[in-house]
């Protein structure tokens, strides 16, 4: 099956993967601040956790990084910087904005790396792990940078919401939807999950060694 329109495909990796940066950029300097990092800590802490998981990615598919291809994504940072140094009080009041920042930065680093891969003629349990990695390794740049235990190994559902729209883009790429289409759906499946895993305090089974009996 030949992968959709290359132009719009790509196009619209550019466009979620700028939102992905905002997002995530966001996140991490949310979390900075919390920590009382000063404006240039959060921005290295901030712009780590937007372009971390691409990076790595990247590397993995032998490919240039995707930030250093443009400076839109720095430059995205220092907006997602300013935004929250000039609206910090308002920003403090949303208890939950690293987290929805964060989910949104999720979901769409997913479908970048979902969406890469399948361009570069990668089989589909690839793409599937590089959106993975793309979405949630950012994740964990932020929390060693922040000097706290990485989300990813917490109990709270993460980078598996990362599988299940890696599953449901499958699913929707070989009844051949529509390819924005099959996108938002992806989308919305990592983000329905991350919340709904939050909100209602849902885990995977946890790992016990002989000392738990």
């Amino acid at each position: 099956m030949l992968y959709p329109d290359p132009h719009f495909v790509l196009t619209l990796q550019k466009v979620i993967e700028f939102i992905g940066t905002f997002a995530f950029a966001i996140s991490g300097i949310r979390l900075a601040a919390t920590k009382h990092f000063d404006w240039f800590g959060g921005f290295v802490c901030g712009f780590a956790v937007a372009i971390g998981g691409g990076t790595i990615r990247d590397v993995m598919l032998g490919v240039t990084p995707f930030w250093m291809t443009s400076s839109i994504y720095i430059l995205c940072t220092f907006l997602a910087q300013a935004i929250v140094i000039i609206f910090h009080r308002y920003v403090k009041k949303l208890d939950n904005t690293w987290l929805i920042f964060d989910t949104l930065g999720l979901a769409l680093f997913n479908i970048a790396g979902i969406q890469k891969s399948l361009s570069m003629g990668f089989p589909f349990w690839v793409a599937i792990v590089m959106g993975c990695i793309t979405g949630a390794a950012g994740g964990i740049i932020r929390d060693v940078l922040l000097n706290i235990e990485p989300v990813i190994f917490r109990k709270e559902i993460y980078a598996s919401a990362c599988i299940a729209g890696g599953f449901a883009y499958w699913i929707l790429y070989l009844l051949k939807v529509n390819i924005a289409v099959t996108a938002v759906t992806s989308f919305l499946v990592v983000c329905i999950i991350r919340f709904l895993a939050v909100r209602y305090h849902i885990s995977l089974p946890i790992l016990h060694d002989d000392e738990d009996h």
